[in-house]
């Protein structure tokens, strides 16, 4: 082992009892260590629990909401199927279903909402979204032409207190015109199902019908809004979006899921760039406190810095023996906070209760975020970034107190021992 390793590691595990101020001295490094620690720690669970409600929140709107949505600029399709055979032949593309998208009233027992209603074909709009696993009552396959039944949003059947059964009365913006005034067109759907993909937007303003009933509603006669699509991939996407709009009709616009939810994503995404920069800062302080710690090692030290450089130690060495001892004291910290902070991360679960149980405070509502439970997801991407990011801070750090022992003049540093 190199001598100055050697010596470094030596001041690192030193505990004289002679001297008071080395007590001290290994009291501010016990502090530096946790502070690295938990700063570590914070900053794995807090990236850990947005990358969670991140793949969380993505998960429900695309388990409604396409990957890649095809529609005519004046809101209508003509030959939906040979759009939808074209757009599968890419290789990316799963799956492709059509669908209508209208607004309308819904009204039952003096209960009036406004909603958005979705004609859809209930075999190909399985294949496109999830709504099979948020049904919570009913099916979608009730959805059958000429029936006329409905499936309503959870929040959106409570509002109107309606359950499967119930009939409610649609009302299409689509008035007919008749000599004596323009009237709505008035229809009443029975309720075949409730679905709950834990999403307000959705599960409060969203009600699905078969596209038969669907276009016999709003006279589109065999014309749709668009086609969706489902890929393989959905971060491809925007690549794919962009492939199949070279291969179409230039009156059709393709639209994916990056840019239709586009600033929900950035705000979670900013939110998220924020919350790293504010914990990192967290991490700089703690790391800065080595300096405080290094410049009274240094200080005590002074008259070991002079017998080395009359021994030869040269300037370098001496400063490689202080950086050694920060850096011991920095890396330590950060084994400490990556070990935490995957611990509470995978253990989310666990640990919410048990404080909501000492605290007898409700940390995690769940009526509130409609998630049974705090998601989490560790990247190991961000782990190595915190790891690396937080070194070099304390790589710094030790950088002023190290010069600092490298320019002792051993003269003057003899004087009086």
């Amino acid at each position: 082992m190199r001598y100055e390793f050697l010596v470094g590691l030596r001041y690192t595990r030193s505990r004289r009892r002679a001297q008071g101020g080395n007590r001290f001295i290994s009291f501010i490094s016990l502090v530096s260590m946790l502070g690295t620690g938990l700063g570590v720690a914070a900053l794995i669970v807090v990236l850990s629990v947005m990358n969670g409600f991140q793949e969380e929140l993505r998960t429900r709107i695309l388990g409604v909401a396409a990957h890649i949505q095809i529609s005519g600029n004046d809101g209508e399709l003509e030959g939906w199927q040979q759009v939808a055979d074209q757009a599968v032949h890419h290789p990316l593309v799963r799956a492709a279903a059509p669908y209508v998208q209208e607004q309308g009233m819904l009204s039952f027992d003096q209960a009036v909402r406004g909603t958005i209603v979705r004609g859809v074909l209930p075999g190909a709009e399985e294949q496109v979204a999830d709504f099979a696993r948020h049904m919570r009552m009913g099916s979608l396959e009730e959805l059958k032409p000429g029936r006329f039944g409905i499936v309503l949003g959870r929040d959106l059947a409570y509002a109107l207190r309606a359950r499967v059964g119930d009939k409610v009365t649609l009302i299409a913006p689509q008035g007919l015109v008749t000599p004596a005034a323009v009237l709505p067109r008035v229809k009443q759907f029975e309720v075949v199902g409730i679905f709950e993909a834990g999403m307000y937007e959705y599960d409060s303003g969203l009600a699905l019908i078969h596209l038969q009933d669907a276009q016999v509603l709003y006279r589109m006669d065999d014309r749709v809004s668009g086609v969706r699509l489902k890929l393989d991939d959905l971060f491809a996407a925007p690549r794919v979006a962009s492939e199949i709009a070279l291969t179409l009709d230039g009156n059709m616009m393709v639209s994916d899921w990056t840019r239709t939810h586009a600033n929900f994503f950035r705000a979670v995404a900013i939110e998220k760039t924020m919350m790293t920069v504010i914990l990192f800062l967290i991490v700089a302080v703690a790391a800065f406190n080595i300096v405080s710690t290094l410049v009274m090692a240094v200080q005590e030290k002074q008259a070991d810095i002079a017998i080395l450089r009359t021994l030869g130690a040269s300037p370098r060495s001496i400063m490689t023996v202080f950086v050694l001892q920060g850096a011991v004291i920095g890396l330590v910290g950060l084994l400490g906070g990556v070990a935490g902070g995957l611990l509470l991360a995978n253990n989310l679960d666990v640990v919410i209760p048990v404080l909501e149980k000492i605290t007898g405070a409700t940390l995690w509502n769940r009526e509130v975020y409609f998630l049974s439970e705090l998601p989490s997801k560790v990247l190991w991407s961000d782990v190595v970034t915190i790891v690396s990011v937080s070194f070099v801070l304390t790589l710094v750090a030790t950088l002023y107190p190290s010069w600092r022992a490298s320019r002792v003049n051993p003269a003057e540093a003899l004087r009086y021992e």
